[in-house]
């Protein structure tokens, strides 16, 4: 069985934000990139060489896009990723410069939220988004990416089939496992059945089912939620993971330093 490693998700990329993963306890992080930001080549050759300094490996960039993101099951399958047409064409140039990016970082794995994936194939929804992620695919393969998938908005189902629709070699999933129950989506240890052969990056995060129809599951700490890590962590093993643990609290301050803290300890004897 493959020996994995831990990390964090970071916002800000620069030396003594390499070294507070460090002194985490983690050797590995993933940097959250906004797409219309004006990042270029030099700036990504600094980040390298501060993570490069720290001893941290960079395993994937997070690219955002602009426009409005709303959350929840009423306002989210209108606002959230390359789903909703009227954001598409600006969202997939936000995407493609974020392949940039990371290319320049030297890093292979591009991530996004691509949006609340129509269950009808035959949605005209369903079928732009598909071309769309045809093109931005194809842009990060001619830089040797992967483009990845963030699990939640969708059934692993829909989202299997999706990848076989858009055929493209490169593509592969950073699986969120809370993210599965905090959209109703499903069981993340079963959810390897379907998923397993093409996940690059995991989030190592927890959570809860949904108890109403409009907000999401609540996020909990690592440890308290349903996601059966001891259970999850062996089958990634056995599908031929071996990449890292990326430990994500979506809250801000001393608690998210103590909660990620926690995590580790959980995490550790996993690995």
């Amino acid at each position: 069985m493959p020996k994995l490693s831990l990390g964090v998700i970071v916002g800000r990329a620069d030396a003594d934000t390499f070294t507070q993963i460090r002194e985490l306890g983690a050797t590995t992080c993933q940097l959250s990139h906004w797409g219309g930001a004006d990042t270029g080549r030099e700036a990504a050759e600094d980040t390298r060489k501060a993570a490069d300094a720290a001893g941290v490996t960079i395993t994937s960039v997070w690219c955002g896009w602009s426009g409005p993101a709303v959350w929840d099951f009423v306002d989210g399958p209108s606002t959230i990723g390359l789903v909703p047409a009227q954001y598409r064409a600006t969202r997939l140039s936000e995407l493609k410069r974020g392949a940039e990016f990371a290319a320049w970082l030297g890093v292979e794995n591009l991530i996004t939220h691509v949006g609340f994936l129509p269950l009808n194939p035959k949605d005209p929804d369903y079928v732009g988004t598909v071309e769309a992620i045809k093109e931005v695919a194809d842009h990060c393969g001619e830089r040797g990416l992967y483009f990845c998938f963030e699990t939640g908005q969708e059934p692993p189902v829909v989202l299997l089939r999706c990848i076989q629709d858009v055929g493209r070699p490169n593509l592969g999933i950073n699986l969120d496992p809370a993210n599965l129950l905090m959209y109703g989506n499903g069981n993340p240890v079963d959810a390897l059945d379907l998923l397993g052969p093409y996940i690059r990056d995991v989030h190592a995060k927890d959570g809860d089912y949904p108890t109403d129809g409009r907000r999401l599951g609540p996020e909990k700490v690592l440890g308290e939620g349903r996601v059966n890590f001891p259970v999850l962590v062996p089958k990634l093993k056995s599908c031929g993971y071996a990449g890292s643990l990326t430990i994500e609290r979506e809250i801000s301050g001393p608690q998210q330093t103590a909660d990620i803290r926690r995590a580790i300890e959980v995490l550790r004897p996993l690995l």
